[in-house]
């Protein structure tokens, strides 16, 4: 039977004009994060970005604009250790965006949040809606998954550990490759199996297909539960570590507990952590330098893949 852990949340913030100054100061990055890419040189970064160009962790390897295949959008940037370390963990990180909007050059500083201490990370783009509707976007990034294992994992036998992670519509299709192993079933050969899921705030147990916003988006899907992680759970999925806002007003938090709880019944190492004061994006924000002190985020993924790391063969 696999083990339930909740983590102890942390206090809410006592000083409600220090909250106020540091929401205020997210919406304006917010707005340079989603609205504005630039071609900004800082240090070894450059065509990001201005908030990930900025706030960039050192100490970094960036290789950019790996193509997966053959579509303008199935690209991928690399962040490695400065040390050169090719044997610890890779995590592959799926940016949200609602399935409708969202660049790989916005998500650098998560990139080097975590290359910088040790686990190289591959930040994937892949295609949108009104372009593609479900499952085509999971279906790459089982295509750069694929890519990885291949590219960067090494041998089946001795391969480094995959951990896949994802915030909002990012975690539900990192959710989904975790949890149904039938996108990783190419025909195209044997791929190690993910090493752990880590989301933030994904809408794993949600309905898209009765929802205004999403229901265009998984018109193609015939029976709802092959489009909700939830529902697709196994006593097959990997160790997770799932984390949401206690005030996130776009997926509500709903959505992690009913996922934590099924992979529990499941039988899966499940972890669970809840930030008061802490919303939809305040969540993936807080791997950032500047936001760091609002919540444990990146404390607890890296704490969380070390344990993976350990737990390798």
């Amino acid at each position: 039977m696999g083990t339930f852990t909740k983590y102890s949340t942390m206090p809410r913030a006592k000083t409600t004009f220090a909250r106020k100054i540091c929401l205020a100061l997210a919406l304006m990055i917010i707005a340079g994060v989603v609205g504005v890419s630039v071609m900004f040189h800082y240090g070894q970064l450059s065509a990001g970005s201005a908030f990930s160009a900025v706030f960039a962790d050192g100490g970094v390897r960036i290789d950019r604009g790996r193509s997966y295949g053959p579509h303008a959008r199935h690209m991928l940037d690399i962040y490695r250790p400065a040390d050169g370390a090719e044997t610890g963990p890779i995590a592959v990180f799926f940016y949200g965006g609602g399935w409708r909007d969202g660049e790989r050059a916005t998500y650098g500083f998560v990139g080097t949040a975590l290359a910088a201490r040790g686990i190289t990370t591959v930040v994937p783009d892949y295609r949108l809606y009104p372009e593609v509707m479900f499952p085509a976007f999971v279906e790459d990034a089982a295509r750069a998954y694929r890519w990885v294992a291949e590219n960067l994992a090494g041998s089946t036998d001795a391969a480094r550990p995959i951990i896949l992670i994802g915030h909002s519509a990012g975690a539900h299709i990192a959710a989904m490759l975790a949890v149904d192993g039938s996108y990783m079933q190419d025909g195209q050969g044997t791929i190690p199996e993910p090493a752990a899921f880590i989301g933030l705030a994904g809408p794993y147990s949600f309905d898209p297909t009765t929802f205004d916003t999403t229901k265009e988006i998984f018109a193609s899907v015939t029976e709802a539960s092959r489009a909700r992680p939830t529902e697709l759970v196994t006593g097959q999925a990997p160790p997770a570590l799932v984390m949401h806002g206690l005030d996130d007003e776009t997926v509500k938090p709903w959505n992690t507990r009913t996922f934590a709880q099924a992979l529990d019944a499941a039988g899966v190492t499940v972890v669970k952590s809840e930030f008061p004061g802490i919303g939809h994006v305040g969540l993936v924000l807080a791997l950032s330098r500047p936001f760091r002190w609002r919540a444990p985020v990146l404390a607890e993924i890296t704490d969380f893949i070390a344990k993976v790391k350990q737990a390798s063969p």
